[in-house]
């Protein structure tokens, strides 16, 4: 019998083949000494894949980008070009990230990671973000290993500083976003009956927004963006590029 504790680990370590550009169905079943490429449980990852991009097979919406690293949404260009010295520094990465052994810190680990940032979450939908897609399917697992079911969901608009352990999906220097039943009275909004490409909507529908966008010019570009992505992956991979583009001009 798997214990919760495993069950939620292995989320994390569920697309490790994506790292290498593997298919599930060739996909090593370990990796550094850890189990990976398990399957998750609830039904999670194919509810967080359906947040991000139609079911079934798809022909590449960029043709000249056929890789599994990410092109970035903000600037048009692949977020990394690989060659032999960087390409080592990213499988470390990726090791570090793999093996951690504690499903919290795991969390906490993905929330900041940037080598995850590096790939897509399929390679026919290159703005996805491999991130962001392993984010949703732990807060989906573990909401609906609580008992809940998806209607039951909100996106929840948290203090920077308050991390809810596998139901955070972004941490950023001024908020925080949390898919749970409860709000506590923060701002929120359903994700609605079932799981798709909804994210513009419920961006639209939160009942108060974290950003300045009655003085702020670059809060107001990036708000308008947010209202016209519908991927979800993709939508909180431009939230996090966009807010550190900013944070260097």
């Amino acid at each position: 019998m798997v214990d919760e504790t495993t069950r939620m680990i292995d989320v994390y370590r569920h697309d490790a083949h994506k790292f290498h550009g593997q298919s599930h169905v060739d996909a090593p079943e370990e990796f550094a000494g850890v189990p990976v490429n398990r399957a998750v449980p609830y039904g999670a990852d194919a509810d967080a894949a359906a947040l991000s991009r139609p079911p079934g097979r798809h022909e590449p919406v960029v043709p000249t980008h056929e890789t599994h690293y990410r092109l970035s949404l903000l600037t048009g260009d692949a977020v990394y070009i690989p060659d032999s010295r960087s390409r080592a520094a990213v499988e470390n990465d990726v090791r570090d990230l793999l093996t951690v052994a504690d499903a919290e810190s795991a969390h906490e680990c993905w929330l900041h990671s940037d080598v995850a940032t590096l790939f897509n979450e399929a390679v026919a939908f290159p703005y996805t973000s491999l991130k962001y897609h392993t984010l949703l399917v732990a807060a989906l697992s573990d909401t609906y290993r609580s008992g809940l079911s998806f209607e039951n969901l909100h996106l929840v608009v948290d203090p920077t500083n308050e991390i809810v352990p596998h139901r955070t999906v972004y941490s950023g220097d001024r908020f925080a976003l949390r898919i749970d039943a409860h709000d506590g009275n923060r701002p929120s909004a359903r994700l609605g009956s079932r799981p798709w490409r909804s994210w513009a909507s419920t961006w639209n529908r939160l009942t108060a927004h974290p950003l300045n966008t009655d003085y702020d010019r670059w809060d107001m570009a990036l708000d308008a963006n947010l209202r016209r992505i519908w991927a979800w992956s993709t939508a909180l991979q431009y939230l996090e590029d966009f807010t550190r583009w900013r944070g260097v001009q």
